[in-house]
């Protein structure tokens, strides 16, 4: 599925180069899907330092429990 994303992406970009190519495509619209794409970049770089995040909690939280766990052996 995200393959078949990516082709249409990659199509549609291709269409939209053609229509500057031939100065038919408005820049406003095309600084509008700049502005959308970069709204999009960062959201998803604040879901990943937000993922990361906990992953780095659960991964103390195991770590510490690993910890608890060798106590036991001695």
């Amino acid at each position: 599925m995200i393959d078949f994303l990516k082709k249409m992406m990659d199509w549609a970009l291709k269409k939209e180069e053609e229509l500057a190519k031939d100065c038919k495509i408005d820049p406003k619209e095309l600084d509008e899907q700049i502005h959308k794409v970069i709204q999009k970049k960062i959201d998803l770089e604040e879901k990943f330092h937000e993922e990361m995040t906990q992953l780095n909690k659960l991964i103390e939280r195991l770590e510490e429990i690993k910890k608890q766990a060798n106590s036991c052996k001695n």
